[in-house]
């Protein structure tokens, strides 16, 4: 699952996956659009469950900061590929 909010200046982007030893990984990454101000944490969760939580903690606060959401997809879709893309890109930064 990849979910990204914005406003006209700022984006914040958080995928939910698996690694490939099966534990759930949420990473958030943001910054300003643009530009290459910002950044990227990634957190081990306990379970799916944990991590859906942390994804919908994330759409109240992105919600009362004033961003909007602009993308929701799954990881394996067109979309989806395209934003891993840009996130593994702030890895290398």
């Amino acid at each position: 699952m990849i979910v990204r909010w914005e406003t006209d200046h700022d984006y914040v982007l958080v995928h939910v996956h698996q690694d490939m030893f099966g534990d759930w990984i949420f990473s958030r990454a943001w910054g300003q659009i643009g530009t290459q101000f910002g950044g990227l944490k990634h957190r081990l969760a306990d379970d799916h469950a944990q991590a859906m939580m942390w994804l919908g903690d994330e759409a109240t606060i992105q919600a009362s900061r004033g961003f909007r959401k602009v993308l929701e997809v799954e990881a394996e879709s067109a979309e989806g590929r395209d934003a891993i893309s840009q996130l593994s890109l702030l890895d290398t930064l």
